[in-house]
């Protein structure tokens, strides 16, 4: 897992509207906030991308964006984001290479099996480049709300 301090890995992944988004892009203009969830329409996803909707306007005020980052689809995202009404920008991580990059996908021994899983993390970039919250295992309820007070405090 990345620590606190570190330079938070480039990227580049399409948006549920297929536009290209570079992280490189809000160095120096933007604070980010990257979080990673397991499954489009699932419903403590929702709960969650709900939530970073609901305080668009409280991250914008912050100098802040906030990218929900999955390994669904861009046609999942969409279908996902009109069905709610959602503001915040899912990414598409379909080669799951972004999710290696922050280190969110663990192997773990389910029904004997080994299976590849989903750590939900939250990891909040200034706009240096350079990781100053990593929130791990998180609850979506109240998350959003959680993130903001730790944005706030970066200015």
């Amino acid at each position: 897992m990345l620590s606190v301090g570190s330079s938070a890995p480039v990227f580049e992944l399409p948006e549920a509207s297929m536009e290209m988004i570079k992280l490189s892009s809000f160095r120096g203009k933007k604070n980010v906030v990257l979080y990673f969830y397991p499954k489009d329409g699932t419903p403590g996803c929702t709960m969650e991308a709900i939530g970073f909707s609901d305080h668009e306007a409280d991250f914008n005020r912050h100098d802040t964006v906030v990218f929900g980052i999955s390994r669904d689809d861009v046609l999942s995202h969409a279908e996902f984001r009109d069905k709610h009404g959602l503001t915040v920008q899912l990414l598409s991580d379909s080669e799951s290479e972004v999710c290696r990059k922050y280190d969110v996908l663990e192997d773990r021994q389910v029904d004997g099996n080994i299976r590849c899983c989903f750590n939900r993390s939250t990891f909040i970039i200034d706009k240096k480049g350079v990781v100053r919250h990593v929130l791990c295992n998180t609850s979506p309820r109240d998350h959003a709300d959680q993130v903001l007070q730790l944005v706030k405090g970066l200015n």
